[in-house]
């Protein structure tokens, strides 16, 4: 029996985005399905964090279409379109010495700070605290921001990111900064999330194929501002597309579905 497509939670059309007379993207299209997983890969300048910001509707195509969640970018209110759409940046603004479960708890208003005389009921509450659970951060609920490690900070963000339970979530970078312990934890929470929201989809840009999860289901190739590959990971990342991509040749390997990826030696 042959299973219905999951719902479109993305798709771009043709976009291109233009500044001051320059290129930065051109001929992109790309369609993410509910409980697709997916990795935005390629060079500084390849065009990565300008798609991000596209599907994340914080800013418009110069040509072309986005729809996120089914709304067209240019015939829909921005600021309520990015309510529904988790957005995890490792640079979050945040200066007030804020408890971890304070900071998840301001995903809710999307705002840096709690906003004066807002107080979230029983129910958010809880939903925090299951969030804190999922992502390893049990022991750190109370601890203050300026104290918590950077991997635990990263992990509170998703946990942020999620409170209004959005059916997208965007990550930008989000092992920027990390040790390996942080890393291999932020990866290992990142599977659990997966595995407990199965309807969520994601979209992780990163420059480094080790910090992929092993969950990640499809990925795009960025090279120059146009798509060099796109597709399930099995096609996509192969040492001779991703070596195209960052233009040098590489060897890619994949075990217990991670990645690991050296320069392959010349004859």
């Amino acid at each position: 029996m042959t299973q219905a497509p999951r719902a479109q939670v993305l798709r771009a059309e043709d976009v291109h985005v233009v500044r001051d007379g320059r290129p930065i993207l051109q001929e992109v299209s790309l369609t993410v399905r509910a409980g697709e997983h997916w990795a935005l890969l390629g060079a500084n300048g390849a065009g990565k964090s300008t798609l991000l910001s596209l599907l994340g509707a914080l800013v418009h195509p110069t040509r072309g279409t986005v729809e996120v969640l089914g709304r067209r970018l240019g015939r829909v209110d921005l600021r309520e379109l990015r309510s529904y759409v988790g957005h995890v940046d490792p640079r979050h603004p945040l200066t007030a010495p804020l408890r971890a479960r304070e900071v998840v708890l301001t995903g809710l208003t999307n705002s840096v700070a709690p906003l004066p005389r807002w107080r979230p009921t029983p129910e958010q509450e809880e939903r925090a605290d299951r969030l804190i659970d999922t992502l390893a951060l049990a022991d750190h609920r109370d601890a203050r921001w300026p104290t918590l490690s950077q991997g635990q900070r990263g992990r509170t963000l998703i946990a942020r990111a999620l409170m209004p339970e959005p059916r997208l979530l965007l990550l930008d970078e989000p092992a920027t900064g990390l040790d390996l312990p942080g890393r291999e934890q932020l990866i290992e929470a990142l599977d659990e999330l997966r595995r407990e929201h199965p309807a969520l989809a994601t979209v992780l840009v990163t420059h480094h194929l080790e910090e992929l999860p092993s969950g990640t289901t499809h990925a795009v190739l960025l090279r120059d501002g146009r798509v060099l590959a796109q597709g399930p990971t099995d096609r996509v990342l192969t040492s001779d597309q991703v070596g195209k991509c960052f233009d040098v040749p590489l060897v890619l390997e994949r075990h217990d579905g991670r990645w690991n990826v050296r320069i392959a030696r010349r004859a």
